[in-house]
């Protein structure tokens, strides 16, 4: 085994590779970018080493500085973790012939499935099912359209090379096809280098179903199980679940079969996934499955088949590496109980899932238990950075069944509170209550055709807006006691917090704000017994209490309990089903104006670079149409303008790296 591995990635996962080495006695070096110098997985590490700018070009792709970094700490093996140059063969051949071991599958095996055009017809002579379509090397513009109008519509447009849902396009007839290739080709050539695209016949609402395989240099190849990553938007997987409600045991072996014999063609080594599509009739039907692709790395969702088959693969991954056999044959893997994940993410759902940045002022995870597992790479007071992936934390559940798992789920998800950057909490919060979901028949289409369903509620909750108004004031009056304790005269009637005034008994008016909507709520009472006025309607409650964070009160006789969450700004209270966030307002504020005339720029959404402008000073321009595409946290934004008119000014170049809320394009007024 080795004694020290140098970790070739950041976040999450160099943490979760830190973790296992720590536990067999293997110390680790981390690199870090500037972005990254108090990141956690620096702090984690046992040595840490920089190796560029903030940018992923410039640091955490650069195979040369990795490699420097190896060598002069020693280390005699590389993670490459996923992302970045996880399945980037050059640089494992690169790492191979410095004499150092590349923790994953060989070269050889790497370029066969880098290319999704070669894999697939790899995977077809080979006897597994592919899906219909093109993959010549052919990619001339009226040649593929060609291609396209043969196959037929719907049909899809897919990056040859890399992954992660970057560079793929659903074309729905003809007309539509120039446009939908032209921004695959270029985002798929920004993210990997190479715009080379595949086309393949696009399957009405199917499910995705990945089996996790592992080879040795022995000559042995096995799969760990399926997982079920079919709840997808804008193909970016946001639950993953093992086992699937969609497999009959007939179908799952046919599955495990034939990704261990995709794995055999290729001499597979170390982990990887082998991913399928599988249309479904209908409600537990099954029919056809196909090979998608083959991800030569460690899986984000990695942890679900852990949980389920009680199996540590980042210890496997190491072992097979260090040249050992495989620790189990296929008759002795086996299936315990069910487990979930979902990703939170610094993301606005409401402004279409628009990634974020910014300093964590609070974050709150569940704690670790046999039942719940939290896998992140920030803590409170870090900065999730314009730069990377913005996932906070990945939350994993387990228990013995499938519904107790969701349960798991719904209530890690209630402890979890995130304040600074916004967060995708309420959008999973409704996904794990949504019916499909609890029904198990999600297919990867119906985020996009219903996201609607799942997004937080524009309306504020009356029992919960009722409720935190009841917190405010228990904290009110607690700040108040502390003050009157350290007083001249702490027991004076005028340090009392429950509005009394001279001649009536008063009442305390509270504020707050949600979303656009502003409420003012009138309490009167204290001390836990108060009756609350707002809309018309008036709540008694009785008894109000806060002990660790959780109220607990009699509201109109009927006791009720929520947990309450104050950031620096923001006050969360959460019953258990649903969440409100408030801002907490003073009563008399100067309302702020917009003189800027927002209706006439186009501004940036986000730090970020611009790839890509379409107009100039003068163009007549129509409301919503394409002005520039920018490029931030690794996805491609396309900004459009606000309204019908002429350009007056264009503020920026292709290539010219912008602030968040910068003016891009100005109309003419």
């Amino acid at each position: 085994m080795f004694s020290k591995i140098l970790i070739a990635n950041r976040g999450e996962i160099a943490c979760r590779v830190i973790r296992t080495a720590r536990k067999l006695g293997i110390r680790t070096v981390a690199v870090f970018s500037e972005a990254d110098t108090d990141a956690q997985h620096v702090r984690q590490a046992d040595e840490a080493y920089p190796i560029g700018g903030p940018r992923p070009q410039d640091s955490y792709l650069r195979g040369d500085a990795i490699l420097d970094v190896a060598r002069r700490s020693g280390a005699q093996a590389i993670h490459p973790g996923y992302g970045f140059l996880s399945e980037n063969a050059d640089f494992a051949e690169a790492v191979e012939a410095a004499g150092i071991i590349f923790i994953g599958p060989k070269a050889h095996s790497m370029r066969k499935m880098g290319s999704k055009a070669g894999a697939k017809d790899l995977m077809q002579a080979a006897g597994v099912p592919v899906v219909p379509g093109y993959t010549g090397e052919n990619q001339d513009g009226a040649h593929l359209h060609a291609e396209a109008d043969r196959i037929g519509y719907p049909l899809m447009i897919k990056a040859a090379h890399g992954g992660g849902g970057k560079g793929m396009r659903i074309v729905h007839d003809t007309d539509g096809f120039a446009a939908h290739l032209e921004s695959c080709q270029r985002e798929a050539k920004n993210a990997f280098g190479r715009d080379r695209v595949l086309l393949e016949r696009y399957i009405d609402k199917p499910r995705h179903i990945e089996i996790q395989i592992f080879g040795d240099d022995h000559g042995n190849v096995i799969h760990l199980n399926e997982r079920e990553c079919s709840a997808q938007r804008r193909y970016q997987k946001v639950l993953e679940e093992s086992p699937s409600t969609l497999l009959s045991p007939p179908m799952r072996a046919a599955m495990g079969q034939a990704a261990v014999e995709a794995g055999r063609a290729i001499n597979y080594v170390n982990a990887g996934t082998v991913e399928f599509i599988v249309g479904a009739d209908g409600p537990g039907v099954e029919s056809a499955f196909y090979f998608m692709e083959i991800n030569t790395r460690l899986q984000v969702e990695h942890p679900v088949t852990e949980l389920t088959t009680g199996l540590d693969l980042v210890e496997w991954q190491l072992r097979v590496a260090a040249g050992e056999s495989l620790p189990q044959q296929q008759d002795q893997i086996a299936r315990n109980g069910h487990a979930i994940e979902v990703r939170l993410y610094a993301e606005d759902p409401e402004a279409g899932f628009l990634p974020g940045s910014g300093k964590l002022l609070r974050l709150r995870l569940p704690s670790p238990s046999p039942h719940v597992r939290v896998d992140s790479g920030v803590v409170e007071g870090d900065v999730v950075s314009i730069f990377y992936d913005p996932m906070i934390a990945k939350l994993i559940v387990w228990d013995e069944d499938r519904s107790r798992a969701l349960a798991r789920m719904r209530e890690a998800l209630a402890q979890c509170e995130v304040s600074g950057p916004k967060s995708n909490i309420e959008f999973l919060e409704a996904l794990v209550r949504h019916p499909a979901i609890v029904a198990g028949t999600i297919d990867t289409g119906y985020l996009d055709r219903h996201l609607y369903e799942f997004m937080p509620a524009q309306s504020a909750d009356h029992d919960l807006l009722v409720a935190a108004t009841v917190a405010q004031l228990l904290q009110q009056e607690h700040v108040q006691r502390e003050l009157a304790a350290h007083s001249s005269e702490p027991d004076s009637p005028w340090a009392i917090s429950d509005g009394w005034r001279l001649g009536h008994a008063g009442g305390r008016t509270l504020v707050f704000q949600h979303r656009d909507h502003r409420f003012e709520l009138t309490a009167h009472g204290s001390d836990g017994a108060y009756r609350i006025e707002h809309g018309g309607r008036t709540v008694a409650v009785c008894g109000a209490r806060m002990t660790d964070e959780v109220l607990s009160a009699r509201f109109e006789g009927e006791g009720r309990r929520y947990s309450v969450a104050g950031g620096v700004t923001t006050l969360d209270i959460h019953d258990g089903m649903q969440r409100l966030r408030l801002e907490p307002l003073a009563l008399y504020r100067f309302e702020q104006i917009d003189a800027g005339g927002s209706g006439h720029r186009v501004m940036s959404p986000m730090p970020g670079r611009i790839v890509l402008v379409k107009v100039a000073a003068g163009d007549v321009v129509i409301e919503g149409q394409e002005m520039l595409v920018m490029e931030a946290m690794k996805m491609e934004l396309s900004l459009k303008s606000p309204r019908a008119g002429i350009v007056a000014e264009v503020r920026a170049l292709a290539g010219d790296v912008v602030d968040g809320d910068a003016t891009l394009v100005t109309l003419e007024t």
